[in-house]
């Protein structure tokens, strides 16, 4: 299977086939999508704010649980600024730190035979090595993984495939005018949905309001569907919701590039897995994480800014939009997996955010 060209799609939505269904149920496809989507891109290192307010406070985590599981080590340095290294001693290879921990003596030791490494990730010293050759050597110290902070969130790649600049950029463009790290963590309003699909169905799902009028009547009937689009950028798209009746709104500054309309949301998707949600009312956070094949884990992390506003317009119940969409999702895992189904088309006027994703995937896969 020439799985570059197979995931080649058309510029021209027009005449464009979407990924064909090979993409969500070939075990080999999915087992490649580790190294060649998410290996390459920018990931939340969930928790991070609280995680290391301190100096010296350090932080153990997997790149993505359960599926890219990647030791790697956030850690505080003694001036107060986030580093992430390698979890992994690059002597025998024993993972470093296991725990949440404050590390008061200034640095890194395993607990194995004794390797110290500064806070820097630079290698300090270590027993019984006098003798050794070339010692140490730049293997000697932990590796340092990209990170970035837009607002109050922190992010990470291991071989980032594109700047990060790039894939934020555009979001903070067009929701800057808002204090999102004033934005309060609501854990009462989070949650994990497991859903019983590909994990790209659910961003192709989320990635359209095509679907809206047909299995969200409640959410529909708070959007002006015919004054609903979808903004792509390079490696983001926004769909933009406005109110039908004009109330639950932004209060757009003058100079904004939508003032004067009346919007109810943006709904950004940011490439390869992740959509930011904003409302009058906050932020939802929705996370979309691979487990198998058929079995994908979705966080939903609310952060409020304005609680008057909760429970109105388009951000009112989220939990049944949520549950509305995990139904069509696994009919539709379920139906590509018929051997009648190749791939289908697009609606050039409604589905621009989804053709926008496989044009990506199928992008950026064969440049891998």
């Amino acid at each position: 299977m020439d799985k570059r060209r197979m995931f080649s799609i058309n510029e021209d939505p027009r005449s464009a086939t979407t990924l064909p269904g090979t993409f969500y149920h070939h075990p080999d496809v999915f087992e490649q999508a580790r190294e060649r989507i998410f290996a390459r891109s920018w990931q939340m290192v969930i928790g991070a704010e609280d995680a290391v307010k301190l100096p010296k406070d350090a932080l153990p985590y997997r790149f993505m649980d359960h599926f890219l599981d990647e030791p790697l080590l956030l850690l505080n340095d003694e001036n107060g600024h986030l580093q992430c290294f390698s979890n992994v001693c690059t002597h025998r290879g024993k993972i470093l730190v296991e725990h949440p921990v404050r590390l008061e003596r200034g640095s890194i030791v395993c607990g194995y035979h004794g390797r110290r490494f500064g806070l820097d990730g630079q290698f300090v010293s270590m027993p019984e090595m006098q003798q050794a050759l070339n010692f140490p050597c730049a293997d000697d110290h932990l590796p340092k993984i990209p990170l970035r902070r837009w607002r109050q969130f922190v992010f990470n790649a291991l071989e980032p495939a594109f700047d990060f600049d790039a894939w934020v950029g555009d979001m903070e463009r067009k929701v800057g005018f808002l204090p999102v790290e004033q934005f309060r963590f609501a854990p009462e309003r989070s949650r994990d949905y497991l859903v019983k699909a590909h994990w790209a169905l659910y961003c192709d799902n989320y990635l359209e309001g095509f679907h809206i009028p047909f299995v969200h009547k409640d959410l529909a009937a708070t959007l002006d569907w015919s004054a609903y689009r979808t903004e792509t950028y390079a490696y983001s798209n926004c769909q933009v919701g406005i109110s039908k009746g004009g109330e639950h709104v932004f209060d757009l500054p003058a100079d904004h590039e939508d003032a004067g309309q009346a919007v109810a949301a943006y709904y950004f998707w940011l490439y390869p897995n992740m959509m930011f949600n904003f409302y009058p009312w906050g932020l939802s956070l929705n996370i979309v994480r691979p487990l198998t094949v058929n079995l994908t884990k979705v966080s939903f992390r609310a952060y409020v800014w304005d609680p008057s506003k909760l429970n109105a317009g388009a951000g009112a119940d989220i939990d049944l939009v949520e549950r509305e969409d995990e139904a069509v999702v696994e009919q539709v895992h379920l139906g590509t997996q018929s051997r009648f189904y190749r791939h289908g088309r697009f609606s050039p006027e409604r589905e621009t955010g989804v053709h926008h994703f496989h044009r990506l995937v199928g992008t950026l896969w064969g440049n891998s």
